[in-house]
């Protein structure tokens, strides 16, 4: 008899996970609060150690169409316009981890993944489902959809995100914290840009309490740009849709070098006629995860910004949402031994990912706080990025690791 996943969320982590539970033989059924599936306009940073995963979907042909495959990273001092550092990517990447590194526009991922989902057998997608609450039982898992409806399955997965109802009732441990961080984010043809500020490799400008990151996407021809400064923010911070005031963005980089400001003007000036401009929201984050059983107990597992939503700044947050799909995959596969109790598969799971989602977390939290330094911590940090910056930006305990069966 055919096992049935209850996934929470058709996001990015939600359909990855109905990917996967899907190649492992058991039956999906997806529920999304959404009229629509969709994404946000953002951009996302695909480091190997998920390309990787992509890959051993059968999804390389279609990554190569959509993603851009930037050559190299550099890193750049905010105020004075320096170079500080840079990682070869290309060629490099991919002879050294078995993948390259690729920048891709977030809608554009989630597509691909959706695609791939809906040309699988044993899935249905349900829209306007939100997950009210759940029922964990020694037999099953019953699912309560906001409309009323009910649905049993083996396991349920919750992938429904920083805000997840899911994870509300399952640990109980209260809203996700403010850091105090503000992110603007802008996509922008490159045709509409001047020739000078269009790019096929990713810059990171680190300065006093803020840093900028502009990368491409779209195979080259758009350009993400991402600034992250220091701030509060007014309104539902459960909203991805703010309305930007490009002018605090300008006053907040005020003081930075004049390539990095006219970069920042020229998104203003270029948005009304590629329909851009400045997208705005507050960024919040959990603790690094302390144990197994923040990532699965019962029948019911937390996958993705469910269970461990991080800091931007290892650009690692939809790469652990996939890898956790891989692993969750991976042990669901072996529900086919009778023996194996679905609890103890969820379990396995979670003992395999905890640990890394919780170093990913935590290297996020250190890596803001670098990013952003001032005073003697900014000159360490510079002058070690002069000196060892490949050696500093490349990570090979993050880019080398696979979750099980890939």
């Amino acid at each position: 008899m055919i096992q049935q996943a209850l996934i929470a969320g058709g996001g990015i982590g939600g359909l990855a996970a109905a990917l996967a539970a899907s190649r492992a033989g058991w039956d999906v059924r997806l529920f999304e609060q959404a009229p629509a599936f969709g994404e946000v306009g953002a951009g996302i940073q695909l480091g190997p150690n998920v390309v990787r995963v992509l890959h051993g979907w059968g999804l390389q042909d279609d990554l190569a169409r959509i993603a851009a495959f930037p050559h190299r990273l550099q890193v750049r001092d905010a105020v004075t316009g320096d170079e500080l550092g840079v990682l070869p990517l290309g060629q490099r990447a991919l002879q050294k981890y078995g993948a390259p590194y690729a920048t891709i526009h977030r809608a554009d991922l989630h597509g691909l993944l959706l695609q791939a989902v809906q040309a699988r057998d044993h899935v249905r997608l349900n829209l306007n489902s939100a997950v009210a609450s759940f029922a964990d039982s020694e037999q099953a898992v019953t699912l309560q959809t906001s409309d009323g409806l009910e649905v049993q399955g083996d396991a349920l997965i919750g992938a429904d995100g920083l805000w997840s109802r899911v994870r509300e009732q399952l640990l109980a441990d209260g809203p996700p914290r403010v850091t105090g961080h503000l992110a603007y984010r802008a996509l922008l043809p490159q045709a509409s840009l001047p020739e000078r500020l269009r790019s096929q490799q990713v810059t990171a400008w680190l300065g006093p309490n803020l840093h900028v990151v502009q990368y491409p996407v779209r195979g080259g021809e758009w350009l993400n740009v991402v600034a992250i400064v220091h701030g509060q923010l007014d309104g539902d911070l459960q909203s991805w849709d703010h309305v930007s005031n490009a002018t605090d963005l300008q006053a907040a980089l005020l003081h930075t070098a004049w390539p990095l400001r006219e970069l920042v003007q020229a998104v203003a000036d270029c948005g009304g006629e590629a329909g851009a401009g400045w997208g705005l929201w507050a960024l919040c984050d959990r603790p690094p995860m302390r144990g197994a059983q923040q990532q699965a107990q019962g029948r019911v597992a937390l996958l993705g910004d469910a269970a461990h939503p991080m800091r931007p700044y290892l650009a690692q947050g939809a790469g652990m949402a996939i890898e956790d799909a891989a692993e969750l995959g991976s042990a669901l596969a072996q529900a086919q031994d009778q023996a194996v109790e679905v609890p103890a598969l969820l379990q396995r799971y979670a003992q395999r990912r905890w640990q890394r989602n919780a170093q990913v977390q935590a290297r996020s939290l250190r890596n803001g706080q670098i990013f952003h330094a001032s005073g003697p911590l900014r000159w360490a940090r510079d002058a070690s990025l002069r000196l060892l910056g490949e050696k500093l930006l490349d990570l090979p305990w993050l880019y080398g690791k696979t979750p099980t069966g890939f």
